[in-house]
């Protein structure tokens, strides 16, 4: 026996099926909410073209078996009337707004500004953390001209055969450029917790590299005067111990640096030390903070005729102090210095300034940066050279 159906019946039953079908998965999906919906109902609905009305419920209901029932329904507001067209208010939908957190919780983005200054660079906590293997600034990404009291025209070392055979007619104004990142490979390896405000420890490699460019020296074909590479991996342990006068320590490291030039003789010049470091800081205001940092380090022997600049830690130094003053979001002052630890109170020090442009209302990475450094050690072919350089250019930081 065959049933026949009109042919306005038939949309009403497609309807009255529908109907039947939508109570049976809302039933089903409240008795199993991670059931996946699916995805014919719209094609079901687009079968009901003969009846606009029943398609439109239709619609209506697929609609409503979509949104999840924890979100908010949008809601209707007026836009005020057009004063100079004299035009009625029209009415404007606002949609819920989506979500902005990770399925841990955790707010979407690492660089939460409720967090400090070195809580942000060194992701001290677990709110702050950017995760591993990925590239962030570590030093000043900085192209600048310098101009210096003097230049090594003919770098010299103490050991044999590491002492340039020829003067090179180089010009006292050249171009410097620097680039370094760092990424972290590991962290929670000793110290962790589920909450943002916990400390995470971590390691990074990192690497630094910086060169002396004769770009206006077209008479020797403008050549990179030197290019010193710096690669290094550092241990970071967190803390939050309040100190005097409003300071708190916030970390501790390990590192292991090398640095060389890449050279061959008579220029190589090449050595690695480990050094230890600590970290501090203080709140001034929202937008304005100090911190200070300091490293000592012991640098790694080498055989006599491995060395290719003997004595260069009573140059360079075996220790820096680093502080940095944020006066406000647009600028911030810098002051390094280095020191032989010995008699001889060889050394360096160099000052920063950095401003972030009037045209970057957000503050961004951008900034002019103005540096001044004199002693010993801005170059490694310079190690035991002591020069005044002045350095004017734009940096790129916090990226």
């Amino acid at each position: 026996m065959r049933l026949k159906l009109s042919a306005h019946a038939a949309p009403l039953l497609w309807a009255s099926l529908l109907a039947l079908t939508s109570v049976s998965t809302s039933t089903a999906q409240a008795q199993t909410p991670s059931a996946a919906r699916s995805p014919l109902g719209w094609q079901t609905c687009q079968a009901l073209k003969a009846d606009p009305t029943a398609q439109l419920a239709c619609f209506q209901q697929w609609a409503d078996a979509q949104t999840p029932a924890n979100m908010p329904a949008p809601s209707l507001t007026t836009a005020p009337a057009n004063p100079a067209t004299g035009q009625p208010a029209t009415p404007v939908l606002l949609l819920p707004s989506l979500n902005t957190e990770a399925p841990d919780g955790k707010p979407i983005g690492c660089k939460n500004t409720k967090y400090s200054e070195l809580s942000r660079f060194w992701e001290l906590q677990r709110g702050t953390d950017c995760d591993t293997f990925s590239l962030r600034g570590y030093r000043p990404i900085t192209l600048a001209v310098s101009t210096s009291d003097s230049v090594n025209m003919q770098p010299s070392s103490p050991s044999v055969g590491h002492t340039a055979l020829t003067a090179q007619p180089y010009m006292r104004t050249e171009n410097k450029i620097q680039l370094s990142v760092r990424t972290k490979i590991a962290k929670g390896l000793l110290k962790s917790g589920p909450e943002d405000d916990d400390d995470h420890d971590s390691l990074w490699f990192g690497y630094t590299q910086q060169s002396y460019w004769q770009l206006f020296n077209g008479a020797i074909s403008r050549p990179f005067r030197t290019t010193d590479h710096e690669p290094e991996v550092l241990y970071i342990y967190p803390h939050q111990i309040p100190l005097a006068g409003g300071w708190t320590y916030r970390l501790s490291g390990l590192g292991l640096v090398h640095q060389s030039n890449g050279q061959s003789l008579p220029l190589s010049r090449s050595w690695n030390r480990v050094y230890l470091m600590g970290a501090a800081e203080k709140t001034l205001g929202p937008d304005s903070g100090l911190t200070l940092q300091g490293r000592v380090w012991d640098r790694l022997k080498e055989s006599s005729g491995d060395d290719d600049n003997p004595g260069i830690e009573n140059y360079i130094g075996r220790a820096e102090v680093t502080g940095s003053w944020q006066v406000n979001k647009a600028n911030t002052l810098g002051v390094t210095l280095r020191h032989s630890l010995r008699k001889e109170a060889r050394g360096s020090a160099r000052l920063d300034w950095m401003m972030a442009p009037a045209s970057s209302p957000n503050y961004t990475g951008l900034r002019y940066h103005v540096q001044l450094f004199s002693g010993y050690g801005d170059s490694l072919v310079d190690y035991n050279r002591k020069r005044t350089v002045l350095s004017v250019g734009l940096s790129l930081v916090d990226w």
